[in-house]
């Protein structure tokens, strides 16, 4: 797999997830516009009991990227497996609705027809996973499209019919089998191969290999169902929610790096890791200044109802920096492992390897952090004190359980890759930031003018925005030569031929 080219498929990715922001701010927006704060807290709500039945997912996909990245067919396999498991996550995912539902929190019909969501979802990510294997930035393709085709049918289906969380649920559907179109297209030759039980075997016997790490994302998303069933309330989840899909722009700047892992596999150069690393603090730096320096209009944006939230930006952005790094480092450390080429590696040696150990460690944060958060609702709910405050906690002990395992992540990929990085450009990237953001929010706060018509307020905005990307764009051109490296060669990859 040596003609993966790390550095295109990361800036595809990177101009795919930028692209993203946008549809995703407009399909958030008409979300937050039309549906109440408890329908938009319970859309949340419904994506972490969906996601609980994922669990099984990587069973299939895990294997499916690693096997065909080093040359095995296990495409069909994978495809016809997956869909089997789907069936699997929709029975557990209805057991799941009975149990829930019974706390009358959220309304039980709108978390059955959520069960739409599972099937598409299944197949969606073994598309993915095959493509990723061969041609990663195929998998932005369908992203996008799946992010582009939402905002027609969000429009018709949620602000125009009015049909709530049944509208974004059957928008989301749809969306979905765009994408899956897409993805076919590319993943079809992988797929039309020969059915081989051989590989069912080693992903059933191995099945912890994968699920395991995933039970990480499990338990850190749990927090919204705790806060939930201890405040008996989706209004703070609403507000939430509108926070983190604002600093979630910060987690695209990862894109740069979305090559990495595929290229390691195939057995790339560690030094690929260095080089990422800094593309990605490069984008990461303006992308958390933006999140910072637009907080409160972007939640106005939403719904004026979110304003009150801004407080809240100050511990996310720090909180999504901070986890991309830590999935950056893991994904390194696992591309490494060789382990699973070994067919006679046993259980020990699995035990042995950075595919248990690192989950571990991660599962150990996260239900620290569950604990901690339990804990602290259960004393201050009593109290009386307000959503916002309570969710200022939330977000306090979320940021102070990443820290420190992500500082312990990066001490492991030191020793393991030795990577040398430029601090001075770092530096450069940062202060440019604080720079050129500063300045957009001192504006902001003189000249823009808040007011609830969207249509008006919006392009005002966009205006402000621009400016911020132009001056740290053009200063770090200026004075820095990695960013001048960098534009020569994002030009000559366009020039390329694929």
């Amino acid at each position: 797999m040596s003609n993966i080219r790390v550095t295109y498929t990361g800036l595809i990715s990177f101009v795919v997830g930028l692209s993203s922001v946008i549809t995703g701010f407009i399909f958030t927006l008409i979300l937050t516009r039309r549906l109440t704060p408890d329908e938009f807290g319970s859309w949340s709500l419904i994506g972490v009991l969906v996601g609980y039945v994922f669990v099984i997912n990587p069973i299939v996909n895990y294997w499916t990227t690693r096997e065909i990245a080093r040359g095995a067919e296990s495409g069909k396999t994978a495809f016809v497996t997956s869909n089997v498991f789907s069936v699997i996550a929709i029975v557990a995912y209805l057991i799941i609705v009975y149990f829930y539902g019974s706390e009358n929190i959220v309304n039980q019909d709108i978390l059955i027809i959520a069960t739409l969501l599972i099937p598409v979802e299944f197949l969606r990510t073994i598309l993915n996973s095959i493509t990723s294997s061969f041609k990663p930035q195929f998998v932005e393709y369908g992203f996008i499209a799946f992010e582009a085709s939402k905002i027609p049918v969000a429009l018709i289906l949620v602000y125009f019919l009015d049909m709530g969380l049944v509208g974004a649920i059957i928008t989301t559907v749809l969306a979905s089998l765009v994408s899956i179109a897409v993805l076919s297209t590319t993943s079809f030759g992988k797929i039309k191969g020969k059915f081989n039980s051989k590989y069912i075997k080693k992903w059933l016997k191995l099945f912890w290999v994968p699920t395991y790490p995933s039970i990480n994302n499990t338990i850190v998303d749990t927090d919204i169902v705790i806060f939930s069933l201890i405040t008996g309330s989706v209004t703070g989840i609403a507000y939430w929610g509108a926070v983190r899909a604002i600093a979630r722009t910060v987690r695209h700047s990862i894109k740069m790096n979305s090559a990495l892992y595929t290229k390691l596999l195939a057995g790339g150069k560690k030094e690929h890791l260095q080089e990422n690393l800094i593309k990605v603090l490069y984008f990461a730096f303006p992308l958390s200044a933006i999140s910072l320096a637009f907080a409160e209009p972007g939640l106005f944006a939403l719904n004026p109802l979110y304003r009150i939230a801004t407080s809240v930006m100050i511990f996310m952005v720090p909180i999504i920096f901070v986890r991309q790094l830590g999935y950056i480092f893991q994904v390194s450390l696992i591309g490494i492992e060789k382990v699973d080429i070994n067919e006679e590696s046993t259980f020990k040696d699995y035990l042995k390897s950075k595919m248990f150990y690192l989950p571990t460690l991660a599962i150990i944060q996260r239900v620290g952090y569950i604990a901690s958060l339990s804990i602290l609702l259960l004393l201050l709910v009593p109290t009386n004190i307000s959503e916002i405050e309570l969710i200022i906690y939330w977000a306090v002990i979320l940021l102070a359980s990443e820290i420190p395992f992500t500082i312990y992540l990066y001490l492991l990929v030191r020793k393991e890759f030795s990577p040398t990085i430029d601090y001075k450009s770092v530096i450069k990237y940062l202060f440019t930031s604080i720079l050129i953001f500063g300045l957009v929010y001192l504006l902001m706060e003189r000249y823009l003018i808040y007011t609830e018509r969207i249509f008006e307020f919006l392009p005002e905005l966009l205006g402000f925005l621009v400016l911020g990307i132009a001056g740290y764009l053009g200063i770090t051109y200026l004075i820095d030569s990695k960013t001048r490296f960098l534009f020569k060669a994002i030009s000559n990859e366009i020039r390329k031929n694929e």
